[in-house]
């Protein structure tokens, strides 16, 4: 298991982060999705997956969600 952080800009509420975590939980290996949401600003979304992912997946999701993977 790896646990890797993405900072994701745009979010400001709860029905946010719900969108982004149904998004990312569908790519293949993804076990968990938690978010500390900071409203306004830039959020750190924290994946926990069987191995490490794909960025441009992650990306992918995040912008089908309707919003913004920062620059890593």
């Amino acid at each position: 298991m790896t646990t890797t952080t993405y900072s994701v800009s745009g979010m400001t509420c709860g029905h946010c982060s719900a969108s982004v975590t149904e998004e990312i939980s569908k790519i293949a290996g993804v076990q968990e999705v938690s978010i500390d949401l900071v409203a306004g600003g830039t959020s750190a979304v924290h994946v926990t997956s069987e191995s490490a992912l794909d960025e441009v997946s992650v990306r992918e999701a995040v912008d089908e969600a309707g919003y913004e993977l920062a620059a890593s």
